[in-house]
């Protein structure tokens, strides 16, 4: 990694001066898949395809040990894997694991996409970039245990390109963990939003304050006026460090997932329970879809991109109700998590 630290920083801004502004010129009129893939030897710079081969090396590095350290914890089903190409460019690896003795549906993908035009979606709210061709690396993934007191969890961690011919290119990063608990503990989501704070602090002190709130912003059930879950970190159009910084951060939150839920999972995955719990954790898993197929830019940016439907909708759970304005009885514990756990609140100031 000393390249990246030593050269990257303000390369794309670099670039575009000096001596080597007709090679950078040359570079980003090539074409998504081309101008990655061009070897420009200036210098004391590494070959811009590089940034892409380590950003993808990380994200399919990062894929192998979530599974395998997944597939350790459930100690039943194996992740399947579904290798896929997407015809507009680029394609992906999809790894799924079903009916396990801890997770009754999981998914990890990694996907690196491309195109001439970004979709509506990753555009909306940057205008000024409709247009552009673009460049899309990524691993998201969800876990849907079948235990109703071990939450269902959410990562993903990627990278963006965009480029148009006369312009500077645009690059930044995106991601984040969030988790949906159904029976909720608070050790449990002060553990959660520990380990947050703790792969934020070395990038500044009001990171994970900032990339907190945007999360319970983001994650928010409008129509619902309620959070999908006890949030965690959100961040997007992440391009103010230098690319080493970024890059690094990126990573920082990618390798805090396991060391943030696992634990919760021990905890919980030998708790009691029968079909009340069941019952009520399929209510709960209807928000959960209502968010991914209204919201979530993830799902809209796959589905308007082209890219692989099984693989995009992998995130929604397996067993999941709807009820006629279905209530928790007042009082009760399933009550208690919208009364109490899904509320914004600083999880790490006095918890009780």
């Amino acid at each position: 990694e000393n390249w990246i630290r030593q050269d990257m920083s303000g390369l794309l801004d670099r670039a575009t001066q000096g001596r080597h502004a007709n090679a950078w010129r040359g570079w980003r009129q090539a074409g998504a898949a081309q101008c990655y893939a061009a070897r420009l030897n200036w210098p004391g710079v590494p070959r811009v395809s590089e940034i892409i081969d380590n950003v993808k090396t990380y994200l399919l590095d990062l894929q192998t040990r979530i599974c395998t350290a997944l597939e350790a914890e459930d100690g039943q089903a194996c992740f399947i894997e579904d290798a896929w190409q997407r015809p507009g460019g680029g394609g992906g690896r999809t790894r799924v694991l079903e009916n396990g003795a801890l997770i009754e549906k999981g998914g990890v993908n990694f996907s690196h996409v491309f195109g001439d035009s970004l979709p509506p979606s990753a555009s909306a709210h940057r205008p000024e970039l409709a247009g552009r061709g673009f460049q899309a690396l990524g691993v998201s993934l969800v876990m849907h245990p079948e235990n109703p007191y071990v939450p269902t969890s959410h990562a993903n961690v990627r990278f963006f390109s965009a480029e148009k011919p006369g312009e500077e290119p645009v690059w930044w990063f995106g991601g984040g963990f969030d988790l949906t608990p159904y029976y909720a503990f608070e050790e449990d989501c002060v553990h959660w939003h520990s380990v947050a704070r703790a792969a934020c602090a070395p990038f500044g002190a009001e990171v994970y304050p900032k990339f907190k709130a945007w999360c319970d912003r983001y994650f928010h059930l409008k129509h619902r006026g309620e959070p999908r879950g006890i949030g965690g970190l959100f961040f997007d159009d992440l391009n103010q460090w230098d690319f080493a910084t970024c890059f690094a951060f990126m990573r920082a939150i990618g390798d805090a997932y396991l060391e943030a839920y696992l634990p919760i999972v021990q905890r919980r995955k030998l708790t009691p329970y029968g079909e009340r719990e069941r019952e009520f954790q399929a209510f709960r898993r209807g928000r959960y879809v209502e968010f991914n197929l209204v919201f979530d830019r993830g799902t809209l940016f796959g589905l308007q991109s082209g890219g692989r439907t099984e693989s995009i909708l992998m995130s929604l759970p397996p067993r999941v109700r709807w009820g006629y304005d279905w209530k928790a009885a007042p009082g009760s514990e399933e009550a208690r998590l919208t009364e109490y756990f899904l509320q914004d609140r600083d999880w790490l100031a006095n918890p009780s």
